[in-house]
């Protein structure tokens, strides 16, 4: 087994570190991030897995609610507003 490392520190001047592939546990992390960030990438294409929408409801058919009053009866009575006057009528001065 070799003394490297399995992470080293960036040498671009920030705290950060990265796997090193000279480590072969670093280079296993390696393999398996790209493996599973490229099935996770796929599974989002597909919208399969753990990214399938959920599906809609089934619609519930239309029915109305039943009418229960009676039915207005055409009456022969006056009605509370006055009748429209004529279009063919003259005009009262």
């Amino acid at each position: 087994m070799s003394d490297e490392p399995v992470f080293k520190r960036s040498k671009w001047g920030t705290n950060r570190y990265y796997y090193n592939p000279r480590n072969p546990v670093g280079l296993a992390l390696i393999v398996v991030t790209v493996l599973f960030v490229g099935t996770m990438m796929i599974l989002m294409t597909n919208r399969a897995g753990p990214f399938k929408p959920e599906p809609a409801p089934a619609p519930t058919p239309w029915s109305p609610a039943p009418y229960d009053r009676p039915r207005p009866s055409l009456s022969s009575t006056a009605t509370p507003w006055p009748p429209l006057p004529s279009a063919t009528a003259p005009a009262s001065p």
